[in-house]
């Protein structure tokens, strides 16, 4: 008997693509992926221009400038407020040593007082056994009295004198603190400014550190040869002035028939600058002998100084104290021109006052230029003048 057929259709072989399917749609995701992050990731920050990076540390440097004469205004008024309250402090223990006296006498009369028993004076005129024992005894208890009243009128006064003081005490201690938290943010505001001004520097390439220099020579240059312009033209004047001076003289000596009066109208002028030159002799021989230290911020000597801390030790030099900051020495003196500045004066720079120098002559200063340099000669014109000032 032949086989029944099978009514089962036959089973037709799938090659399987699952996997394939699977690795294409993988790499194909991947592809999409990279293309997306490509096409969507933003382009890396161009580096800084080797003169964006100067002007940037320049900028740095010039708000700590500004950020240490704060600190030394407020170290200044934090020293003197510390003065004040520690007289007020002691003076308001003084006070408060009166104040238990007056409060031991009132209780030695107190205690009298009760010790008498308080009798009524009529009481005590019929009980006395001498009545004339009982009148010395009354002008007696009067004086009393008097010093009893005395006691505590000035028991009252040194009470609110002293509460008076204390109050001065404590708005002072108000005061002292506030300038010491000035004091700490003015300080943490330098730190700042230079420590970014570092990183900046630090993460130049060795030809871009060459570049830096080399931009900083060109100033240099340009700087002294500014310097050298203002000194011919000074040099001009003053050989100008002589000449008219002697020109003076001589037409006085003919007016007054060749005696020995002339020139005495000169004279107070000539007598008032050879002082001014003679203490500006002192503050540059001072300066000079500080070139080669360091500029350290809030510094005043005498192995390192600051600006300010240099023209002011300079200065004291020749029996002229200055104050601490570049913002109060700029209304110390009179103020003068570029074109009529003599060694000895002092210069400022920038807008914000930050700076300052002492001239030399012939369009140079010495000063302490910033963190990381020494103090040295250079251009006034190597920085933005602000304006200049004759300390005496």
């Amino acid at each position: 008997m032949p086989a029944l057929a099978s009514h089962r259709k036959p089973r037709t072989k799938v090659r399987s693509t699952t996997s394939a399917v699977g690795l294409t749609t993988v790499a194909l995701a991947s592809v999409t992926l990279l293309s997306t992050q490509s096409a969507t990731a933003a382009p890396a920050e161009p580096k800084p221009a080797i003169e964006e990076v100067r002007k940037k540390v320049d900028a740095l440097y010039r708000q700590a400038g500004a950020a240490t004469q704060e600190y030394n205004r407020a170290k200044a008024a934090s020293g003197t407020q510390r003065k004040k309250v520690d007289a007020l402090l002691s003076d308001v223990a003084e006070r408060t040593e009166r104040i238990n006296e007056a409060r031991r006498a009132l209780g030695s009369y107190a205690a009298a007082q009760y010790r008498s028993g308080g009798i009524a004076p009529t009481a005590t005129f019929f009980l006395a056994d001498d009545p004339q024992g009982y009148f010395d005894q009354s002008r007696l208890m009067a004086r009393a009295t008097e010093r009893q009243q005395k006691a505590v009128s000035e028991f009252r006064t040194q009470q609110a004198s002293a509460a008076k003081k204390r109050a001065e005490a404590v708005k002072s201690l108000e005061a002292l603190t506030e300038t010491q938290a000035t004091l700490a943010s003015s300080k943490k505001a330098v730190q700042s400014r230079l420590t970014e001004a570092r990183g900046l520097l630090s993460r130049l390439t060795a030809e871009e550190k060459a570049r830096l220099a080399e931009l900083e020579r060109r100033k240099e240059a340009e700087a002294r040869e500014k310097a050298a312009r203002l000194a011919a033209r000074q040099a001009a004047e003053a050989k100008e002035r002589a000449a008219a001076e002697e020109k003076a003289r001589e037409e006085a000596a003919k007016g007054s028939g060749g005696g020995s009066g002339g020139g005495t109208g000169t004279g107070s002028g000539s007598d008032a600058g050879s002082g001014y030159a003679a203490k500006a002799e002192k503050v540059l021989a001072f300066a000079r002998a500080q070139i080669g230290k360091p500029y350290v911020w809030g510094a005043t000597g005498p192995s390192s100084y600051d600006c300010s801390g240099l023209t002011q030790a300079a200065w004291r030099e020749a029996g002229v104290t200055l104050p601490r900051t570049t913002w109060d020495q700029v209304e110390f003196g009179t103020r003068v021109a570029t074109a009529d500045l003599r060694p000895g004066d002092l210069v400022f720079f920038y807008d914000d006052i930050s700076h300052v120098g002492i001239y030399k002559g012939e369009g140079m200063m010495i000063h302490a230029p910033k963190p990381g340099a020494n103090v040295r000669e250079e251009s006034i014109y190597s920085m933005p003048v602000y304006g200049s000032v004759r300390p005496a």
